[in-house]
């Protein structure tokens, strides 16, 4: 998109933020904004030019997540790009009946496992809503279980006003105190502004509430193109500027210099049938229209790629997810989430997720540069030519060999038809059970220490008498 485009776009979403302003429900951060300078306008707040200005100024360029071990894990600048598993799926595809079904907290246990396994996520999410547990527990005890049987950073939301408190205290425990977790945070959370141009309290409150405690906050609008905001790609993009203007306002005025990522989910309108088509090229198209917008503005930025509408693990799944991952990856989007997600995100897929894995680290692999060798970069043309020999028996290609070529993973077929007839013949799909099954194959083991365990059992044990729910002590 050429720089004249996306700064008629963010000039266009500024006039927006001016003239009609945004809808806040939650009263604390309206008066917040207020006391920083917006304007009321009758149920609307007017964010003055002025106050986009000293926002957009104090917030960081980079925003860096940490793993339970304290390494940084994902540096979210420049063009660095990282993957994480899709959230907040409804449900599990059953690869034994084929049929989606609700999840289990073992499911997320088995999910935070899985992604600790492969190594081209950097980060986990809360990925569904665990069947069982009460509707007001869920939030938490997703993150608790994430936190528990996961080492890698956790992209999560909250779902009530008085989970974020909880939540804070979990990720406080892992870290020791609430300074190291300013310092080293190790969870992002989801801030979704309501189309068009509001805010609800409880994410308004949320994403305030981030920011005072240094947690990284990504700011996800998810316009519906023809339903909760233009039909036109144009229109959609400039509303989609305002609303992550708005938060970033927000979040700047509730602590300067709180880390923000810019990020997205919006889709358009299948008008046929009411859905919204994540794996839609005119999706594709605007989430990566929304991260140059947020590029240009210098945030790190966030987007939903690698994922598909499609209801099985099937050819619709490998061509909207690989076609996603690889458009998000080359436009240099720093956080992209969606490997492993179904049906609109309603639905993920553990075969998926091993699939969508080897997806994500071709594109990691296409976007890297080609390194020059030190001296001549074909020495092996001068002599072996000459000698007759392979290139295979060069010194050259023997020293690159294993940094040039990464060998494919056991999902991926590269065998002559014979020998994979011989070894029975699988699908991808199948191969890609076979890798669950294998990565799963040991009991489930905590991934914190017996302190730490007990601790963020204590938080949820006590919530959970709040809710009559019994909590079952964590298996090791």
């Amino acid at each position: 998109m050429e720089q004249s485009v996306k700064d008629r776009i963010i000039d266009e979403a500024r006039d927006l933020l001016i003239r009609i302003g945004v809808r806040i429900e939650s009263e604390p951060v309206q008066q917040l904004l207020l006391e920083h300078g917006a304007v009321q306008i009758g149920a609307r707040l007017s964010l003055p030019a002025a106050l986009i200005d000293r926002s957009l100024a104090a917030a960081p360029e980079a925003v860096h997540i940490y793993d339970r071990d304290g390494q940084l894990a994902m540096d979210l600048s420049a063009d660095n790009i990282h993957f994480n598993p899709g959230s907040t799926a409804l449900f599990l595809l059953d690869f034994q009946t084929g049929k989606p079904r609700r999840a289990v907290a073992a499911d997320l246990i088995a999910m935070a496992r899985l992604t600790d396994a492969l190594p081209g996520f950097a980060g986990q999410s809360t990925s569904r809503v665990p069947d069982a547990v009460p509707a007001a527990l869920a939030d938490r005890m997703r993150l608790y279980l994430s936190l528990l049987y996961g080492r890698k950073p956790v992209v999560t939301g909250v779902f009530t006003t008085d989970g974020l408190a909880v939540m804070l205290k979990l990720l406080e425990t892992m870290r020791g105190d609430a300074q190291k977790l300013r310092e080293q945070p190790m969870a992002i959370f989801d801030c979704c502004p309501t189309s068009p141009l509001g805010w609800s309290a409880l994410s308004a409150d949320a994403l305030a509430g981030c920011a005072r405690a240094g947690v990284p906050a990504e700011i996800v609008p998810m316009i519906l193109a023809g339903g909760t905001g233009p039909a036109d790609l144009s229109g959609a993009l400039v509303q989609h500027c305002a609303e992550a203007l708005s938060g970033v306002v927000i979040a700047q005025c509730a602590q300067p210099g709180a880390p923000v990522i810019w990020g997205g989910a919006s889709t358009t309108l299948d008008m046929r049938h009411g859905t919204a088509p994540s794996g839609a090229v005119e999706s594709m198209r605007l989430a990566c229209a929304c991260s140059q917008t947020g590029k240009a503005l210098g945030l790190p930025t966030h987007a939903y790629a690698c994922l598909s509408d499609a209801k099985q693990v099937d050819a619709q799944a490998g061509m909207e997810s690989g076609m996603g991952a690889l458009i998000a990856a080359q436009s240099g989007i720093n956080n992209i989430s969606g490997p492993g997600l179904l049906d609109f995100i309603n639905c993920i897929s553990f075969e998926k997720l091993i699939l969508d894995h080897e997806i994500c680290r071709m594109a990691l692999d296409l976007v890297q540069p080609i390194n020059l060798s030190d001296g001549e970069l074909a020495p092996d043309l001068e002599g072996d030519l000459d000698d007759g020999e392979l290139f295979l028996t060069s010194p050259h290609t023997l020293r690159h060999l294993r940094e040039t070529y990464r060998p494919a993973a056991p999902v991926i077929d590269r065998k002559p038809y014979a020998l994979w007839e011989k070894e029975g013949g699988l699908d991808i799909t199948r191969r890609a059970h076979l890798q669950v099954e294998e990565i799963l194959k040991d009991p489930p083991q905590i991934q914190v220490s017996r302190d730490q365990a007990q601790e963020l059992f204590y938080i949820m044990k006590k919530e959970c008498e709040r809710h009559a729910y019994d909590l079952p002590c964590p298996s090791a």
